[in-house]
């Protein structure tokens, strides 16, 4: 059972997004990773909502760019926890994006992380933090790469 999904508008954003799978796969965190569109494939994206709700999914990771209405879309479509990544993809430098996923409607929020590849990972750190609510081995694992962060800060600061 996957306990998160990652949706991205498209193909192309894979190299952007791929970091947040990547987190997810060190911390254990069993999910899916697909392209769905919220104007080119609206049916889909309902479908696969629904799907992976009744299979048990808990949070919904989405990355656009340009309009960038995915996460808006799903979280028409569930009350789990949506989580939204703006891809820079046009002139705008992301900032299109990043308005239209933070902007949402009084009931259908989206948490929006920062643009790109850092929001990505941080998507993935916050989705595994919400489900370590329920879960001590999860947060665990959390704290334990935590320690590794700071022992490599400590680790650098030593080698200057």
């Amino acid at each position: 059972m996957a306990q998160v999904a990652i949706f991205m508008g498209s193909k192309s954003d894979e190299a952007t997004v791929r970091p947040c799978a990547e987190v997810l796969d060190k911390l254990g965190v069993p999910h899916v990773f697909t392209v769905t569109s919220a104007h080119r494939t609206p049916e889909r994206t309902a479908r696969l909502v629904s799907e992976l709700e009744a299979d048990g999914t808990q949070i919904f990771i989405c990355a656009a760019g340009l309009a960038a209405h995915l996460a808006g879309a799903v979280a028409a479509k569930t009350i789990r926890p949506v989580l939204g990544i703006p891809i820079a993809a046009s002139a705008l430098g992301g900032m299109d994006a990043l308005l239209a996923t933070v902007q949402m409607p009084p009931g259908f929020p989206v948490g929006t992380l920062a643009l790109d590849k850092v929001g990505a990972r941080n998507a993935a750190w916050l989705a595994a933090q919400i489900l370590a609510l329920h879960d001590a081995e999860l947060a665990e694992r959390i704290r334990a790469e935590r320690r590794k962060m700071i022992e490599q800060v400590e680790a650098d600061a030593a080698s200057l």
